[in-house]
């Protein structure tokens, strides 16, 4: 995502967040079938605070504190978490605060390999934290702990074909398993498995691929029907309830949810129309898109379900503060991730599913009065943090709400993907 080029003013920079407000992004880590292996976590602590070259010891720490305080469960979802580490922060120890079977040490490129940081990836390594050495390059200065490392990060970016496919013939599977970064097409996630490469982090997996036969098949044809009737202006509850009886895991999720011990019902809730009617219409739409967009995900990598799930919070959490936030932003965030789910175009998901011009226009990359909340959206995601500042003032949102909203946000769809 490109930022705005507008820098803020000095009276906009007096707005910062409040004391103790975390900022979290995390990018994916994927295996070779597009599973989620892990995630790289990025931080920052709060205004300006970038986290430049200067300060690396102070991102690190950073990533530790709020590991801690919000827990790797609820940021990796289970997955392993990789955790920047400069020089000081390994000598130091702090990474054992951490568990070790979720935790891999990511050496950064600045950090030198002497004898001190030999000694405490040796240690690392014996207390069961798994080693990655990040950015790595030909004749990279840190060749002397390629013997304790797990992992190799190699940036497709920043070196040329046939250096990484000699770096993965030295360094290949019978020593290190092989990370390519910014992998941003499709393209070169299948030049990067074919070159030998095991794990891969970049931005391919959400765009999908198309094919000009490919048709969405009927199972989840039948969740955008689903999305599409909930749409609707006036819910039609005879439609939706064939729908949900014709889906037999989303009866079952239904009853299971209703059931459940959080509603407390004197009674057991064993009909659809039953449940439909208790849920209510504004309860009926959320049930209905959370379940469609859990369906529809099934056998895609679950971080894309989880992440559409985040951003329809984030969208909902911030609507009543933003202008246009009187539209269903709910639904905005949810589907800005359709298109890589059902593997079709962004334009034939809008074509089912009736949603208003501004929200289309954002989600298709067009002029609209929600493009800026929309692009705050990927930054938040992303880690972008000059983004997130300078589009929160255009918003007149503190950087606060937001880092808080985004947090809130983890935490529901981390909850409502496990219990639905």
């Amino acid at each position: 995502m490109t930022a705005p080029s507008s820098a803020l003013s000095p009276g906009e920079r007096k707005t910062g967040p409040k004391p103790g407000t975390k900022f979290v992004a995390r990018q994916t880590i994927l295996t070779a079938d597009e599973s989620v292996f892990g995630y790289e976590l990025l931080f920052r602590d709060g205004f300006e605070n970038f986290f430049s070259e200067s300060d690396k010891d102070a991102a690190s720490r950073s990533t530790l504190n709020t590991s801690l305080l919000i827990g790797l469960d609820t940021l990796c979802d289970g997955r392993r978490a990789f955790i920047n580490c400069t020089r000081d922060i390994l000598l130091k120890d702090y990474v054992t605060l951490l568990p070790s079977p979720q935790v891999v040490i990511e050496v950064l490129e600045s950090v030198p390999a002497d004898e001190l940081v030999i000694a405490a990836c040796q240690r690392m390594k014996a207390a069961g934290y798994m080693i990655a050495l990040d950015d790595f390059g030909v004749n990279d200065p840190r060749a002397a702990l390629t013997d304790l490392a797990d992992i190799i990060k190699v940036d497709l970016r920043a070196t040329s074909p046939a250096d990484a496919a000699a770096m993965v013939a030295k360094y290949g599977p019978w020593r290190c398993r092989m990370l390519a970064e910014k992998v941003e097409t499709r393209e070169e996630f299948q030049a990067a498995k074919k070159a030998g490469f095991l794990y891969f982090q970049g931005y391919f997996f959400r765009r999908p691929e198309i094919l000009t036969t490919h048709e969405i098949p009927a199972n989840r044809m039948t969740y955008v029907r689903m999305l599409a009737a909930v749409s609707q202006r006036e819910l039609d509850a005879r439609l939706i309830e064939n729908l949900v009886k014709g889906e037999a895991s989303m009866c079952y999720r239904l009853l299971r949810y209703l059931n459940s011990p959080a509603f407390g019902f004197a009674t057991e809730i064993h009909s659809v129309r039953h449940a439909l009617a208790i849920l209510g219409e504004r309860e009926v739409r959320r049930w209905i898109r959370l379940i469609a967009t859990l369906g529809a995900g099934q056998g895609k990598p679950t971080d894309l379900v989880l992440t559409a799930l985040v951003r329809a919070r984030f969208c909902e959490l911030l609507s009543p503060k933003v202008s246009g936030g009187e539209t269903d932003l709910f639904l905005m965030g949810m589907l800005s991730l359709m298109d890589a789910i059902l593997e079709i175009p962004m334009r034939r998901v809008l074509e089912n599913v009736p949603i208003d011009m501004e929200s289309k226009a954002a989600l298709l990359g067009g002029v609209s009065s929600l493009r800026p909340f929309y692009q705050l959206m990927l930054a938040q995601e992303s880690g972008e943090w000059r983004a997130v500042s300078e589009l929160s003032s255009q918003l007149h949102l503190s950087e606060s709400e937001v880092g808080d909203a985004h947090w809130q946000a983890m935490q529901w769809a981390r909850q409502v993907s496990a219990g639905v």
